[in-house]
């Protein structure tokens, strides 16, 4: 009887210690912003999620992802005084393979930040628009941008005998559907004369599916955004038969926000494209490094991320938002309303208004930085000297470039002419020349890879061109040929070698 009393005592013990650890535990646990509960008090610490979506593989969009999130740059900024003074940030990064994707996690409220190129951008403002319940995103900072489409691409495997778009009817071509890839396959096979719903066979694959399919010749044609239409002919097993730029149309990446999030949190909006700026910043100082790191970080090879974001590369990085990035909107909303995957009553001049550089105004004050300075900067373009002759170069479209297999900096030179000669001399010293070569598109100054370009030679003046029909059209006026780079490089070297008398 007496033990029975004890034990029963023990047990009251035990579980009353249970009750006050419970007890205790719950009253220290943080509050969630998500939670119907989420006010602070005196005895909770508010947790304050920033729930980021990006694209690591898309290039355009590390320095609003990857770079931040490896080098805790966020972290950095967040705010930790008024409001914020006894906050917990939760941050959460999430990457994907295109933007449908995000905005679909944006709709959920699984996402409070998001960034995508224009096409799925469009789609998910007028979605939210729509089924936001009120909320809407808002378009608060540029990425990376071309003011002509150049990043986008069509490929075909590099075997195929497919050479244009309008050899692709009858065919099987893939694209990331709702990808601005996909928006520029289709207004270029409507442009190249072909119906996309019958004169082709379009099915939707991701990046890394169509790459597959490209490389076992299971696919006629794969579309692609940045940076794979350079990737995959960079990897071997890919021939771009058209890019982008020949589309003549604006294409960029942006930053969404969901409204509810940055009118709450402004300041951690405003922390953010500090970030964003300080990154941008590291990627214009050392671009080799940069680039370096985001190969380990996204598994792109440097030397495309290089190609794209480095000085005179296929896209620019500047974070403001001006006509050229709402020209690229509005021509996202009439190629969507044309295809029949728009709304009709989207308006096209709205899109002025889905934007909201008050954010980034803020972020730049903060730093020191002036809107309109950086909105109105020069491109990025090589400079400095030749690695040859040390002269200065002074015409970056005329420039050439080579990035040596081992090597932290790449090599510059005033004109292909020299880059030839500095090929020439280390074959002779029977030095290693593995490596990229790049050259830039005499008329509009892209950077290309070497051996995929078509070159005009005029005496020591080499040219090159994206395109063979602009370089046909340069070599007719002056009565000579196109050249491949083998070619080119064969006639380099027996113009050197000493004539026998």
């Amino acid at each position: 009887m007496w033990q029975n009393q004890m034990s029963r005592r023990n047990l009251l013990s035990c579980l009353l210690v249970i009750s006050l650890v419970v007890t205790s535990a719950c009253s220290n646990q943080t509050s969630d912003k998500n939670s119907p509960n989420s006010a602070s008090s005196a005895s909770t610490k508010k947790v304050i999620r920033i729930a980021i979506g990006t694209q690591d593989q898309t290039v355009n969009t590390v320095t609003g992802g990857a770079v931040i999130r490896e080098e805790k740059l966020l972290e950095k900024y967040l705010p930790k005084t008024g409001k914020y003074e006894n906050v917990q940030y939760k941050i959460e990064w999430t990457s994907y393979t295109s933007g449908p994707p995000v905005t679909n996690k944006m709709l959920a409220n699984q996402l409070d930040i998001g960034m995508m190129g224009d096409f799925p951008a469009t789609i998910n403002m007028t979605t939210f628009q729509q089924k936001g319940n009120g909320v809407k995103t808002i378009y608060i900072a540029s990425l990376a941008y071309s003011p002509n489409g150049a990043g986008n691409a069509v490929m075909v495997p590099k075997n195929s005998s497919v050479n244009s778009l309008k050899d692709l009817k009858g065919k099987q071509v893939s694209v990331p559907f709702g990808s601005a890839a996909h928006g520029m396959l289709l207004k270029a096979l409507r442009d190249a004369g072909l119906n996309p719903q019958k004169d082709l066979t379009l099915v939707s694959q991701s990046p890394e599916v169509g790459g597959s399919s490209l490389k076992t010749g299971q696919i006629d044609a794969h579309a692609n955004f940045v940076p794979f239409g350079e990737l995959f002919p960079f990897r071997g097993f890919a021939r771009k038969i058209f890019d982008g730029a020949q589309t003549g149309i604006p294409t960029f990446h942006g930053v969404l926000v969901r409204s509810d999030f940055a009118k709450e949190n402004p300041e951690i909006v405003v922390a953010y494209l500090k970030a964003l700026l300080e990154a941008n910043k590291m990627f214009r100082e050392q671009p080799e490094a940069m680039a370096s790191k985001i190969e380990k970080w996204c598994g792109v090879e440097r030397e495309v991320v290089y190609m794209f974001l480095g000085p005179s590369g296929v896209q620019q990085i500047n974070p403001t938002i001006r006509p050229v990035n709402f020209k690229a909107l509005k021509n996202s909303v009439v190629t969507l309303q044309r295809l029949g995957r728009l709304e009709a009553n989207v308006n096209p001049e709205d899109v002025t208004k889905w934007a909201d550089d008050s954010y980034l105004r803020q972020a730049m004050k903060e730093v020191g930085l002036n809107y309109d300075e950086i909105a109105n900067a020069k491109d990025f373009v090589i400079s400095g000297e030749d690695a040859q002759t040390k002269e200065p170069i002074k015409d970056p479209k005329m420039a050439a470039q080579l990035w040596l297999k081992g090597n932290d900096k790449v090599m510059n030179f005033t004109s292909i002419n020299n880059l030839l000669t500095m090929l020439q001399k280390l074959k002779a010293e029977h030095k290693p020349d593995e490596g990229v070569i790049f050259v830039h598109d005499r008329n509009n100054g892209w950077k290309l890879l070497a051996q995929n370009s078509f070159y005009v030679q005029n005496g020591n003046e080499v040219s090159a061109f994206l395109t063979q029909k602009d370089a046909q059209e340069f070599a007719q006026n002056l009565g000579v040929k196109v050249v491949d780079f083998t070619e080119l490089q064969q006639s380099y070297a027996q113009s050197k070698q000493p004539s026998k008398s």
